[in-house]
C-alpha cells in the first residue's frame, strides 16, 4: 500500500519496503518511519561557532551528533558520505544510540563545558522523530538544544520541534529558485521555515558562495534585504566555498568575493561574519 511521506517539500508516494528520496525514510507495513532512529555516525564535542553560531553562548562546547540521509543534492557537500547514504541501499557505520543514552552522555560532559546537544552534519530533520525525542530529555536535563539544517522541511515538523529548540543555524543555498531547483529544493520553502524559527528561538543563516552559482552582488543584497525584512538582527555568515563532492573541478571562492559580498550583505544587516576565508 502506497503511503505519502509528509515530512518535507518532495512529499515522497512510497511502496511497501521503498525508501524516499532522502535515504532515511521508508514504507514498513503502510506507515512512514524514521529509517535512521537513533543510527549515529558522528558523535563529537564541538566548539559551538562551528555550527556556526556566533552570537549564541560563545565561547562554549556542544556536543554534536548526526546520522545518515538528507533531502538536498548539494553537488559540494562536505559530508556527502553520510548525508546521501541510503540512496541505494548503502549505508555507513552506525553505532545504535538511544535518546536517553544521548541525553546523559550530554549531561555527563557539562563538566567539560558542554551545554547541550547540537543536531548536525547530515540533515537532522529527515529523522526529526529522533530529534524531538532526544532534545526533550536534554530539556528536562537544563541543557540546549541546537538545529543545523537546510530548512527544506514542513512547518508541522517545525511546529513539534520548536518547544525543544534553543537555537539554530539554517543553510540560506542563495537567494533565486533556480538554484534551489538545481539543488533538488524550493526558495519559498526555506523563506518560510526560517521567518517560523525567529519568531520562536535564535536563528543564525549560513549562505556559501559558490562561484558561478550564487556569488553575485545583486542576489546577495536581495537576500539580505529580506532576511532584514525578517529582522535585521539575524546574523549571515557568508562563507567561502573549498571544492568538494562533485565539484572538485570549482576553484575555491575568491577571499575578496566573500568579503565584498559580506560587505554588501552588511548594509541591511547587524551581523554579518565571513567564513573559511
Amino acid at each position: 500500500m502506497k503511503e505519502v511521506c509528509q515530512v518535507c517539500l518532495h512529499h515522497c508516494c512510497l511502496e511497501e519496503g521503498q525508501t524516499g528520496f532522502c535515504g532515511a525514510r521508508r514504507n514498513e507495513g503502510g506507515r512512514i518511519v524514521c529509517g535512521n532512529y537513533g543510527r549515529v555516525t558522528s558523535l563529537a564535542l564541538d566548539p559551538i561557532e562551528k555550527k556556526p553560531l556566533r552570537r549564541f553562548k560563545p565561547g562554549s562546547l556542544v556536543l554534536s551528533v548526526g546520522s545518515y540521509g538528507c533531502n538536498l543534492r548539494c553537488p559540494f557537500c562536505q559530508n556527502h558520505e553520510i548525508s546521501m547514504a541510503g540512496q541505494a541501499g548503502l549505508f555507513p557505520e552506525t553505532a545504535q544510540i538511544s535518546p536517553k543514552v544521548l541525553a546523559d552522555k550530554a549531561l555527563k560532559l557539562k563538566s567539560f563545558g558542554n551545554t547541550g546537544v547540537a543536531f548536525t552534519y547530515n540533515e537532522p530533520l529527515v529523522g526529526w522523530e529522533y530529534v524531538r525525542d532526544t532534545a526533550r530529555l536534554v530539556k528536562e536535563k537544563g541543557m540546549d538544544n541546537i538545529l543545523v539544517t537546510n530548512g527544506s522541511s514542513s512547518l508541522a515538523v517545525l511546529g513539534e520541534l520548536l518547544p525543544y529548540m534553543d537555537a539554530m543555524n539554517i543553510d540560506l543555498k542563495g537567494f533565486s529558485q533556480e538554484y534551489y531547483q538545481r539543488l533538488g529544493g524550493d526558495l519559498e520553502t526555506v523563506k518560510e521555515f526560517i521567518t517560523q524559527a525567529t519568531a520562536s528561538c535564535h536563528v543564525e543563516l549560513t549562505t556559501l558562495i559558490v562561484p558561478g552559482e550564487n556569488d553575485s552582488p545583486k542576489e546577495m543584497e536581495q537576500e539580505a534585504m529580506w532576511i532584514a525584512s525578517v529582522s535585521r538582527d539575524i546574523p549571515l555568515h557568508v562563507t567561502r566555498f573549498f571544492p568538494r563532492y562533485r565539484m572538485t573541478d570549482r576553484n575555491a571562492t575568491d577571499p575578496a568575493k566573500v568579503y565584498e559580498l559580506a560587505e554588501r550583505a552588511g548594509k541591511y544587516l547587524s551581523y554579518v561574519f565571513v567564513g573559511n576565508c
